[in-house]
């Protein structure tokens, strides 16, 4: 496979949209940004370690609950478990309910699909805040732009 070149993924304007999908994601899965985009570091890495995770966190701000709250909400799974002889460690994978929400994100940003707007499937849609009004009408923006 041809490694893409810089100006071909700039065609593909996958970063014009990016904080709008980034912002969607976060609020209806109830994540962090920055646990969102470690998560998205470490789907590229496949399988990792626990040194792996703290090797991708240095890039972000400090959180000492990070890597217990990602593993209890189901983001990371145990890949391999230690056996005390020959493996010396856990090795993790991010979750197929991870996986299948950053497939969706590059779905978004590629235009092959649309954020919902319907209240009950995005709760960025009930208005609540203020912040949601505006996140709304970017959305809203975001789905009728057809050069995605």
């Amino acid at each position: 496979m041809r490694k893409p070149t810089a100006s071909e993924l700039k065609d593909l304007h996958l970063l014009k949209h990016y904080r709008i999908v980034r912002k969607w994601a976060c609020k209806t899965c109830n994540i962090k940004d920055a646990d969102l985009e470690l998560l998205i570091y470490l789907e590229a890495i496949d399988h990792f370690s626990k040194q792996d995770f703290k090797t991708g966190t240095y890039s972000y701000s400090w959180d000492n609950r990070r890597w217990n709250r990602l593993l209890k909400e189901g983001w990371i799974v145990v890949w391999r478990k230690r056996n005390r002889t020959t493996q010396k460690y856990n090795i993790y994978k991010v979750s197929f309910k991870c996986k299948q929400l950053i497939s969706r994100m590059y779905r978004i940003m590629l235009g092959e699909e649309d954020i919902p707007t319907t209240t009950r499937s995005n709760i960025i849609m009930k208005k609540k805040t203020y912040i949601d009004k505006v996140l709304s009408h970017s959305i809203l923006n975001l789905n009728n732009d057809k050069n995605r």
